[in-house]
């Protein structure tokens, strides 16, 4: 996940009360035993899935979706599903506002998602990345070939794969213009009338009283501070996942076509955000 886009407005302070402290253990504690224990036994699954299954996975993707649905129950937070995700193969591209993202969006649909390489190698979250399936990429021109047979494989064997175009997080208030790279896996002979694109839009709205901007993570923020800060919360928010009509690829004369596409529709479910929890 990167975190390159930066405001010109300063992000909101942050100050661990007592009662916050007491809050983050609260929360804490729970959400890392479901989401370490939940790694554990899909671990011990993959023993079994992977031999007989092979690139399929149709059992593990239920361990990751229960982990991120009750993740917010933990936490507090409403988690709201607008539309349907879409029933046959193809992929899913969202805007990007923080690492909540990844709950927000296994929550409702199962997903594997296409990060930076670098993100195998950080501590903790590379891990729980590898083991749940994410497709790693580098983002150069002499790899596109490689990167399109992953997509091929992964894509005809049924996954739904998930990457954020805009290519960073933001404050959540905006949606960035979307990068159109990856979408030229897409026109491959072999994928172009198989598949569709589903646009995604995810708005987070913020605790009552608290800044508008609450769960955004940009700039540098630290991850160990927003994730201290989000638990701590007196009162949470919700986060509201809207899946927009998929896109036949066919439909479309190259990526930079679907790329806007998919923007506009993202964009559009942006467009009426409110400044708090509705």
């Amino acid at each position: 996940m990167s975190t390159t886009w930066d405001s010109d407005q300063p992000p909101p302070r942050f100050r661990l009360t007592p009662a916050g402290f007491i809050l983050v253990l609260l929360r804490g504690l729970p959400l890392a035993l479901l989401v370490f224990g939940g790694l554990g036994v899909l671990l011990l699954l993959r023993l079994i899935e992977q031999p007989l299954c092979g690139v399929r996975r149709p059992v593990t993707p239920y361990i990751t979706q229960f982990v991120c649905r009750n993740a917010f129950r933990i936490l507090g937070m409403r988690f709201i599903q607008r539309g349907a995700p879409m029933a046959g193969r193809g992929a899913v591209v969202a805007n990007h506002t923080s690492w909540l993202d990844i709950f927000a969006l296994n929550a409702a649909k199962r997903v594997y998602f296409v990060s930076k390489s670098e993100v195998a190698g950080w501590p903790g979250i590379g891990w729980l990345a590898r083991a749940t399936g994410t497709v790693f990429i580098r983002r150069d021109r002499a790899e596109a070939r490689s990167q399109t047979e992953v997509f091929r494989t992964r894509l005809m064997a049924g996954h739904k794969l998930l990457f954020f175009p805009e290519g960073t997080s933001t404050d959540g208030r905006q949606v960035l213009p979307f990068k159109t790279t990856l979408f030229e896996a897409f026109f491959d002979p072999i994928l172009r009338d198989q598949i569709a694109v589903q646009p995604v839009t995810v708005i987070y709205h913020a605790p009552q009283d608290a800044d508008p901007r609450f769960y955004g993570w940009w700039g540098d923020m630290s991850f160990g501070a927003h994730f201290l800060t989000t638990l701590a919360a007196p009162r949470q928010g919700a986060v509201e996942v809207i899946y927009h009509s998929a896109l036949p690829v066919a439909g479309f004369t190259g990526r930079k076509d679907l790329a806007r596409a998919c923007e506009a529709q993202v964009r559009a479910g942006h467009a009426d955000l409110p400044s708090a929890t509705q």
